[in-house]
């Protein structure tokens, strides 16, 4: 799971109402190469919350991205190029999302986020 894929997931059980960020557990995380395009990372980054992306590379053992970054950085190729690593190239191969209200664990299995929910949690 590319950390672009946690950005953009949140636990929707019944009574949650702060299910974002999702915390991350790492049992095994693997880097993949990607193809470096700076047009798409110019448009996702109005669209990631930024604070949750930092988080979750350093907990996947990445520190390369600032705390916080503003529309200025996409100018440098050296922040491009670090916001690429930690968005698209490092992956959750196994471990589980944990919801921040409740502590309900979704197990992250073969890179594959388990969302789905129980009778009781819908």
């Amino acid at each position: 799971m590319r950390l672009l894929t946690h950005n953009m997931l949140s636990s929707n059980m019944k009574g949650v109402s702060n299910g974002f960020p999702l915390r991350i557990e790492v049992e095994k995380v693997v880097e993949k190469q990607v193809d470096f395009n700076p047009d798409f990372l110019k448009n996702m980054f109005s669209k990631v919350h930024w604070k949750a992306l930092a988080d979750a590379s350093r907990i996947m053992g990445y520190a390369e991205l600032p705390e916080e970054a503003d529309r200025s950085m996409l100018d440098s190729d050296d922040f491009l190029r670090k916001f690429h690593h930690a968005l698209l190239e490092l992956h959750l191969e196994e471990g589980a999302l944990v919801c921040p209200e409740t502590g309900r664990r979704f197990p992250v299995n073969k890179g594959i986020p388990n969302m789905l929910l129980h009778e009781d949690e819908v």
